[in-house]
């Protein structure tokens, strides 16, 4: 029996506007969250906390029933999490660029995350194999890290082996971890 359409179809809802997430990015983008998804999973072991990966709804307003579906969450007030839903305030989110999200990642996406509290969001571009880090200080995003990474050993910015750190977390990863597929 074939499933439903919608039962196949991801998206978002920001503003009442519903935003397709369909058809699927391309490999890149699922296997840089997979990395990171690792990582993040291996780190928070023995915490409360638990990291989804592009399979849960983020409910971020009280008012209305929009919801958006990161690409990595954590997610550490288990009382929030009801149904395929977490309606408290993620501690961090990731957000894989396509060419289908890029401008919403960026913009909107952002600016409700900001709004919302979450402590930090990170960019991640599989195709410039990129990473920025914002970190919420008095309300406001401010960018403190970004990479973009260069692989070549004869470079003077030879960074295959960086090192970045969840803030709140014991969670390490390198450019490498990420992007090496």
């Amino acid at each position: 029996m074939l499933a439903d359409k919608r039962d196949r179809i991801r998206d978002e809802k920001i503003n009442g506007e519903i935003f397709d997430m369909s058809p699927a990015p391309n490999f890149r983008h699922s296997v840089v969250n997979g990395k990171m998804f690792s990582k993040i999973s291996s780190g928070l072991k023995d915490s409360l906390c638990l990291v989804f990966m592009e399979n849960i709804d983020y409910k971020y307003s009280k008012d209305s029933d929009d919801y958006l579906e990161p690409d990595i969450i954590i997610c550490c007030d288990r009382n929030q999490i009801r149904g395929n839903s977490y309606y408290g305030t993620p501690k961090f989110v990731a957000e894989t660029l396509s060419p289908s999200t890029a401008k919403r990642d960026r913009g909107v996406k952002k600016d409700i995350y900001e709004a919302s509290g979450v402590e930090e969001y990170w960019i991640v571009s599989p195709t410039e194999r990129a990473v920025e880090i914002y970190y919420l200080k008095n309300g406001r995003y401010e960018i403190e890290e970004s990479y973009i990474l260069d692989d070549d050993e004869t470079s003077e910015h030879y960074n295959l082996k960086q090192e970045i750190t969840l803030r709140a977390f014991p969670v390490t990863m390198t450019l490498e971890d990420i992007f090496a597929y």
